[in-house]
């Protein structure tokens, strides 16, 4: 009986295949180095509100703001490459779970927190459980051996 952390080959994968699953690795572990960039810039932001630190306040919120909408474009092509890599049925469901946090869920928490504080600790909360689903991502697609 097959497990869940069984390796596989890549020359067993057909030249699309296996050159979107070295995509989707490599793509994968970008997000996830720009989501702990992420973390950097809304602590920026958030300490940096009240002392009128040049770079803080609005600056890194917009920051913040703008590597978010990038990191949603990103879980798109992810999704894609999943789709076309068929890494597992569990690893391209939670593509396309990735592609809601973070071009829906994201937005619609960022939102609702200018009226009630709570849907702001969403909002965070939601940013690790995004970092945690890439990480299963990242690992599981490492099990891919050259």
């Amino acid at each position: 009986m097959a497990t869940s952390t069984q390796t596989h080959s890549l020359s067993d994968l057909s030249g699309v295949r296996r050159g979107a699953l070295i995509a989707y690795r490599w793509l994968v572990l970008a997000f996830l180095l720009a989501g702990c960039a992420q973390v950097f810039l809304a602590g920026l932001g958030v300490f940096s509100l009240d002392n009128g630190d040049a770079a803080g306040g609005g600056s890194a919120f917009d920051a913040h703001r703008a590597l978010g909408f990038t990191l949603a474009g990103a879980a798109i092509v992810i999704l894609i490459l999943a789709l076309i890599a068929r890494p597992g049925v569990l690893a391209m469901s939670l593509a396309g779970v990735l592609v809601v946090q973070t071009s829906l869920l994201q937005s619609l928490l960022d939102g609702l927190a200018d009226d009630t504080a709570v849907y702001g600790g969403l909002h965070a909360l939601d940013g690790f459980l995004i970092l945690g689903i890439a990480g299963f991502l990242y690992a599981s697609a490492r099990r891919w051996r050259s």
